[in-house]
C-alpha cells in the first residue's frame, strides 16, 4: 500500500511537471508573439527623439502603458468624456473631432489590452514555474516514501 502511495505521489509530480512546462511554454510563446507584433507596429509614443532615431520602439508593458497614458491625455485634451464629446447628440463619423476622439480611444484600448496581455503571460509563466517546483518536491517525497516502504517491508519479513 505504501508503495502505491509513493507511485501516486511520483505520478502527480510528473503531471505537475508536464502542466508546469505547458504553462511556461504558453507564456513564453505568447510573449514572443506579442513582442514581435508590437515591434512591427513601431509605436514610439513616450520615447525621446534620440531613442526614436536609434530605431527603438515601445515593446515592454511599461512603455506601452506610458503610450496609453499619453494617448489618454491627448484624447482628454479634446474633451474629457464621451458625453461631452457628443453634446447630447448621436456620434457623427463625419465630424473630425468626434472621429479623432474615437480613434484615440481605440488606440488607447489596444495599448491597454497589450499591457494586460503582458501581465497575463507573466502570470502563466510564474504559475508554470511554481508547478515545476511542486513537481520536484513531489518527486522527492515520492522517492522518500518508496524507500521507506521498502525498508518497512524488509523489517516486517525479518
Amino acid at each position: 500500500m505504501n508503495r502505491i502511495l509513493s507511485l501516486l505521489v511520483i505520478l502527480l509530480g510528473v503531471l505537475s511537471l508536464a502542466l508546469g512546462a505547458l504553462f511556461v511554454y504558453q507564456g513564453a510563446s505568447k510573449i514572443n508573439y506579442l513582442t514581435t507584433n508590437v515591434k512591427g507596429e513601431k509605436i514610439t509614443l513616450g520615447l525621446t527623439a534620440v531613442q526614436i532615431a536609434a530605431g527603438q520602439v515601445d515593446q515592454t508593458a511599461a512603455q506601452l502603458q506610458a503610450a496609453s497614458d499619453k494617448v489618454s491625455l491627448d484624447r482628454h485634451s479634446i474633451t474629457p468624456t464621451y458625453d461631452a464629446l457628443l453634446g447630447g447628440k448621436n456620434f457623427d463619423p463625419t465630424n473630425p473631432t468626434q472621429l479623432t476622439w474615437a480613434q484615440a480611444l481605440n488606440l488607447e484600448n489596444s495599448l491597454n489590452v497589450a499591457v494586460l496581455a503582458f501581465g497575463v503571460t507573466q502570470i502563466a509563466e510564474g504559475a508554470g514555474a511554481f508547478m515545476i517546483i511542486v513537481a520536484i518536491a513531489l518527486w522527492a517525497i515520492g522517492i522518500v516514501l518508496w524507500r521507506l516502504s521498502g525498508r518497512r517491508a524488509q523489517a516486517s519479513t525479518s
